[in-house]
């Protein structure tokens, strides 16, 4: 995994208006299935509803990637509830493997 600042990973949404929030999705999604993972296509992001599912899969690859050392449904619920914050925490965990 590429090691990228948590600190980058939490401010950069908030200057982009997003856009940096789905570079960084696609960019660690690529990283991670490079790894093995099965996460789809980022496509699915733009579709309401369907990108809640994406994330799931998504945080279940960070499971994997970080070898349990950050769960699934943390992952999820960072993500989810705290947003660039929950990014910014994957990204730690990321750069400490």
């Amino acid at each position: 995994m590429t090691k990228r600042s948590p600190i980058a990973v939490f401010i950069l949404p908030m200057i982009t208006c997003g856009i940096y929030a789905i570079v960084w999705y696609v960019k660690t999604k690529e990283e991670m299935n490079a790894q093995g993972t099965a996460i789809p296509t980022a496509w699915l992001l733009i579709l309401p509803f369907i990108n809640i599912y994406w994330l799931w899969k998504y945080c279940e690859g960070v499971e994997k990637v970080t070898n349990k050392a950050m769960t699934g449904p943390v992952a999820f619920l960072l993500i989810l509830l705290l947003g660039s914050i929950g990014m910014a925490v994957v990204q730690s965990k990321f750069n400490s493997i």
